[in-house]
């Protein structure tokens, strides 16, 4: 909302500008050309502001909504096959561990082990046959089913605290 704001205030200074500086039927002077250059970099700088506001941005995951029974069954499969002995995850009891990459935020990741799209068939994938998506990684292949990669899944990628446990286990992302 500010930023519209803002570009709408820009917009009618950059018109006034225009209207007021450009419209002389004088021949062009020096200060006439100083006066273009500014229009000319206001002009840039809209078009930049409005570029960085498209909708849709890639390379971030959509977003992912699942059952409170499959995020539970997805903290307790998480627990069970042992990922916290590699992996800090809020919200799993003992999953502290800093071998492999933390898991705080997961939904806002960009990418699944440095080169995925971010994506749930590709963290399934991914959770399923790490070796075979990237062969010779430090992630095992544990034997883990469709169903509960997606079970798996539908907890990382749960932002909100359905299980009520950001209190007490500091499952909070920055904004």
């Amino acid at each position: 909302m500010k930023m519209k704001c803002l570009l709408c205030k820009t917009i009618a200074f950059v018109r006034r500008m225009g209207r007021h500086h450009f419209q002389s039927s004088r021949p062009l002077q020096k200060s006439n050309m100083k006066h273009k250059g500014i229009y000319f970099a206001l002009l840039v700088v809209i078009a930049l502001l409005l570029s960085s506001c498209s909708g849709e941005v890639n390379g971030v995951p959509e977003p992912f909504h699942a059952s409170s029974s499959a995020i539970a069954s997805g903290r307790r499969l998480i627990a069970g096959y042992g990922c916290g002995s590699c992996h800090s995850i809020p919200g799993v009891p003992g999953a502290n561990s800093m071998a492999g990459p933390p898991l705080k935020c997961f939904y806002q990741r960009s990418y699944i082990a440095g080169h995925l799209p971010n994506t749930r068939d590709n963290l399934i994938l991914w959770v399923r046959h790490p070796q075979q998506v990237e062969p010779g990684t430090a992630m095992p292949d544990l034997g883990v089913t469709e169903d509960e990669a997606a079970d798996i899944a539908a907890y990382l990628y749960d932002p909100q605290d359905n299980l009520g446990l950001n209190q007490l286990l500091e499952r909070k992302c920055s904004q």
